[in-house]
């Protein structure tokens, strides 16, 4: 499998291609961890209702079993105590609660602003790089030889716009008719340059 054009320019600009691609993906999974990082910030106020709720459910809890030691009134009043720490429990799960929703909120937003900037460049970027492999495997098998670039020459002719095709030839088209050889070379070389293929050696 070609990965890489064989032409020095076009492989410079593979490279450097690859190398932008990196460096967007490292840059968008950077921006994607401050963005986690800044919104779990936002949870601080949810452990302190927590740690407030824990606090006062072992508070009254506490109280509650110290006061059922008193005559007369303990029982009653570790009864109230302790129906009274059951609020400190609420407010403990709505700080877990509320904890865990900061998280998964800054886990979604942190993997969403990293991925989505990310995977639509890989796809451009698979798009290209794939078509240029698929195109160059079906190029190679036709360059084995010289005699094969008349057929990149004829390519040429249909596909190299016309400006490139009037620096070969005044008449490109005339030269393919009267089989020219030297334009039919440039021309071929012209259309494999822009796929990024050698010609074969001795051509």
């Amino acid at each position: 499998m070609r990965l890489y054009a064989d032409t020095p320019t076009r492989r410079t600009r593979q490279l450097l291609s690859d190398v932008l691609v990196l460096l967007w993906t490292g840059l968008w999974v950077y921006a994607g961890r401050q963005v986690h990082d800044t919104v779990d910030r936002l949870r601080a106020p949810a452990d302190s209702l927590t740690s407030a709720g824990r606090s006062v459910n072992g508070a009254l809890t506490g109280a509650g079993d110290q006061a059922g030691q008193l005559p007369l009134v303990g029982d009653q009043l570790k009864t109230w105590l302790t129906q009274a720490a059951g609020s400190g429990t609420t407010l403990q799960t709505a700080g877990t609660s509320m904890a865990d929703t900061v998280d998964s909120l800054a886990r979604v937003l942190g993997l969403a602003t990293a991925l989505v900037p990310v995977l639509i460049v890989l796809a451009v970027w698979l798009y290209v790089r794939g078509r240029f492999v698929r195109n160059a495997i079906q190029s190679q098998r036709f360059i084995d030889a010289g005699e094969d670039l008349d057929l990149f020459a004829l390519r040429a002719l249909a596909t190299q716009p016309m400006k490139a095709l009037a620096r070969v030839s005044d008449d490109p088209a005339g030269a393919w008719r009267r089989q020219d050889r030297d334009v039919l070379h440039r021309l071929a070389l012209l259309e494999l340059r822009d796929q990024g293929l050698r010609p074969p050696p001795g051509s």
